[in-house]
């Protein structure tokens, strides 16, 4: 299960490395022309539109990488499947289909399906499945124009219409359950105000922090911490410290805290990878700071190390109740960032802005002792610090060009065909699936001249090949 959530981790950061430049222009978009976004200032404007264009459609950025990094082999095909899982997706649960289907209005949580970073992610999944599956699909000749990978947006559209119907009965009762259990929350003072902190970052992954957040920043309940700090909303202006609570604790975090984390995460990366490494950690560590856009940062880790984006949401939690217990109150209409920070500090609503400085510099040394002590000592892997597997294994060498020879000798060690009950390649490695692993004769596999053997479970072996791995494939699945 690791291994799988780090490869997805892996796919996740071609798309990521287009977020920080994306954040960055909508900022200073947002600084030149804040009251308007664009409307008063037209160079404002095209920074916002183009950092935008990324932001808003992140979801379809998710799909299209996802899709492409699951596949065995990195095929274009497996997007188009992502692409085509993805707009049924969104098709089928919109408001007004939903409507359509049911004859009633659509629940408030079909507004969200579309855009959805999760339901980016579920759908590249989808597709990535599918192709992996159905990519050498053989059918009669009649159909012939089909087989292969032609059939995989076919097979992917029907999985897509079974998840599709999953989700109508599911998401809702998602949806609904968060905003029930932020509500019950916001009545226990500082301790819920870390809690939402918490499963604020916890629930990012899913895309489902919108709803957590209409709860606190908006009008869900009546809490409506946003608009009271801003006066926003049909909200009369609130006086220093009544409000903000909800807000404030986000500031340290985004403003200093992540780039300290970020920081770790450079000084730990492998010497070869530190300038690739620096390029994406410093853009999404700046995005962060000026912004408060911390989905390039988080994307870029939480899939690779799960564990280490569960503390990073605890120490968000903690961070949000200690503000709200302290006489400072910060709040935002984009995000926790510079630039809101100092576009607040004037208002009426706030308190001591300046000490989110102090505040931010003691979170940024956490962030760094705890990221950099937790990578190192359980050897995480984060930007830099990937398995060089797969680099390693393109110069492997098969020291057997006669690829015939080398699958019969790997089938052998393998139990026999018999043994074997599925046999696929991604770049350089086989992937099978046996029946008894105690027939399996790694020596004997080792002599085909291959440069190694993987087993990662009972039913699973994978035999390193080198990037010839294709017409070793070819060979054995004639044979089986």
């Amino acid at each position: 299960m690791m291994k799988y959530l780090q490869k997805l981790g892996k796919s996740l950061m071609l798309p990521v490395a287009c977020l920080p430049v994306a954040g960055i222009m909508l900022g200073l978009g947002y600084w030149i022309d804040p009251a308007g976004w664009g409307g008063g200032n037209v160079f404002a404007a095209f920074l916002c539109k183009a950092g935008s264009a990324l932001i808003d459609n992140m979801a379809i950025l998710f799909v299209i990488g996802v899709s492409i990094g699951m596949s065995d082999d990195n095929d274009g095909t497996a997007a188009l499947a992502g692409m085509v899982s993805y707009l049924m997706v969104t098709t089928l649960l919109s408001p007004g289909a939903v409507e359509m289907f049911t004859g009633k209005e659509a629940n408030v949580a079909f507004t969200k399906i579309a855009g959805n970073q999760f339901i980016g992610i579920i759908t590249g999944l989808i597709g990535a499945a599918c192709y992996n599956k159905f990519k050498s699909t053989k059918l009669p000749d009649a159909l012939s124009f089909f087989s292969g990978k032609r059939s995989v947006a076919i097979v992917t559209a029907g999985v897509t219409i079974i998840a599709s119907v999953i989700l109508f009965f599911v998401w809702p009762v998602l949806y609904g359950g968060l905003v029930s259990f932020g509500t019950a929350i916001s009545a226990t003072g500082a301790v819920g105000v870390g809690l939402y902190g918490f499963f604020n970052r916890l629930l990012i992954p899913f895309g489902l922090h919108h709803a957590l957040n209409s709860v606190f920043w908006f009008d869900a309940v009546g809490i409506a911490d946003l608009y009271k700090f801003w006066g926003m909303g049909g909200y009369e202006q609130a006086a220093a410290g009544e409000v903000g609570q909800y807000m404030t604790g986000f500031f340290p975090v985004m403003m200093l805290g992540v780039p300290g984390a970020a920081l770790a995460m450079y000084q730990t990366a492998k010497t070869k990878k530190k300038k690739e490494a620096a390029g994406l950690l410093g853009a999404a560590a700046l995005c962060s700071f000026l912004t408060g856009v911390t989905e390039p940062f988080e994307f870029a880790f939480m899939f690779l190390s799960p564990v280490l984006y569960v503390i990073h949401a605890l120490i968000t939690g903690i961070v949000c109740a200690i503000c709200a217990l302290l006489p400072v109150r910060a709040g935002f209409t984009f995000s926790g960032g510079f630039i809101d920070w100092v576009l607040c500090a004037k208002l009426p609503a706030a308190m001591n802005t300046w000490m989110i400085l102090p505040i931010g510099a003691v979170v940024a040394a956490v962030y760094y002792v705890v990221f950099r002590t937790l990578i190192v000592k359980l050897n995480l892997k984060t930007p830099g610090r990937e398995d060089d597997d797969l680099e390693a294994e393109k110069r492997v060498v098969l020291s057997n060009d006669n690829f015939t020879d080398v699958a019969r000798i790997v089938l052998e060690g393998l139990g026999g065909k018999a043994n074997v009950t599925s046999l696929d390649n991604c770049v350089t490695r086989l992937r099978l699936e046996i029946k008894d692993y105690t027939k399996v004769d790694e020596k004997k596999i080792k002599s085909a001249g291959v440069a190694g053997v993987m087993r990662p479970s009972k039913t699973s072996v994978q035999v390193i090949v080198g990037t010839k791995v294709q017409f070793v494939a070819d060979e054995m699945k004639k044979m089986l």
